[in-house]
């Protein structure tokens, strides 16, 4: 059997693929990768589908032994990565073979790696998808020590990389597209000028399910809705006036005015922040943040790889 044996799963590490799309009315989260982007690339470089799973690295410390020979690559967050205690570089396929030792070190710039095998790796699905939902328990749980992460064995005789103005850099403060929300409305226009002139920053409450941001705080005219499906994206303003984007493992529904949706696209940015990094916000109409989706969408089709 070839695979990873786990000498250390790091911070966070979990499987993950693009996640459950159309479950929430049975109140199941969406889940899969936060960083499309970087998943993405790291797609591109193994010629995997563009639904393959991989692990997704919160923050790094992850050390892991091969069994058998594989073709792997790492993406995301700037990070030190060494194969045989050697360094190897991110955006780049490499061979393993048996008892070779892959360890990733703890982020500099971003916070999520995401390492893959050719032809993803060997996991069960649950509806639909082999994401690991921490919040629900659905998909398994994240590695830790003596797990085993099996794959199909894999062998290439040349390596691929990512151009280099292509790999993405985290910069602070982070941008982020938001277009209106539902409850638009019911923020009076200086709460929303506010909102939109201030910059925040991420506090150490964030998560796959969403990050509480700390800065000028707003308020809608009432406290409450009457509570409904929660878009990817939602920036909830709750109580105490600060504001909450939620992301992947979002819950379904929930009962906070939102003041806009930040567009699919920049979450990717915004899954890349860590504590005390610094976001900004901007209002962009709806036909921008289409656009913007659609560019993304077709841009894997270039030839970004070499």
């Amino acid at each position: 059997m070839s695979g990873f044996e786990v000498l250390n799963g790091g911070v966070l590490s979990t499987i993950q693929d693009l996640g459950r799309v159309g479950l929430a009315h049975s109140g199941i989260s969406e889940a899969g990768v936060l960083d499309e982007l970087s998943y993405g690339y790291l797609c591109k470089l193994l010629e995997n589908d563009f639904g393959a799973n991989a692990l997704e690295i919160a923050f790094g410390g992850l050390k892991l032994r091969v069994k058998g020979e594989v073709v792997f690559a790492l993406s995301g967050a700037t990070v030190e990565i060494k194969l045989n205690n050697k360094p190897i570089k991110m955006y780049k396929t490499y061979n393993a073979k048996d008892g070779d030792v892959l360890e990733v070190g703890f982020v500099t710039s971003g916070a999520r790696v995401y390492l893959g095998v050719k032809g993803g790796f060997e996991v069960e699905q649950e509806f639909g998808s082999s994401s690991v939902s921490l919040k629900e328990g659905i998909g398994g749980r994240a590695i830790k020590r003596g797990d085993f992460l099996e794959f199909k064995p894999s062998r290439s005789s040349y390596s691929c990389y990512l151009k280099k103005e292509f790999q993405p850099k985290f910069e602070t403060p982070i941008e982020l597209r938001v277009v209106k929300a539902y409850q638009w409305d019911m923020f009076e226009d200086s709460q929303k000028e506010k909102f939109f002139n201030n910059t925040y920053e991420v506090t150490n409450q964030n998560d796959r399910m969403g990050y509480r941001l700390k800065g000028e705080k707003v308020f809608p005219l009432s406290g409450g809705i009457i509570s409904e499906g929660i878009a990817y994206g939602a920036i909830q303003i709750p109580p105490h006036g600060e504001p909450i984007i939620l992301l992947k493992e979002r819950q379904t529904i929930g009962g906070y005015a939102k003041i806009g949706s930040v567009i699919r696209v920049d979450c990717f940015k915004l899954a890349q922040a860590k504590q005390g990094d610094k976001v900004k916000f901007r209002l962009v109409e709806l036909a921008e943040a289409q656009k913007s989706c659609k560019k993304f969408n077709n841009f894997f089709s270039q030839k970004v790889i070499r």
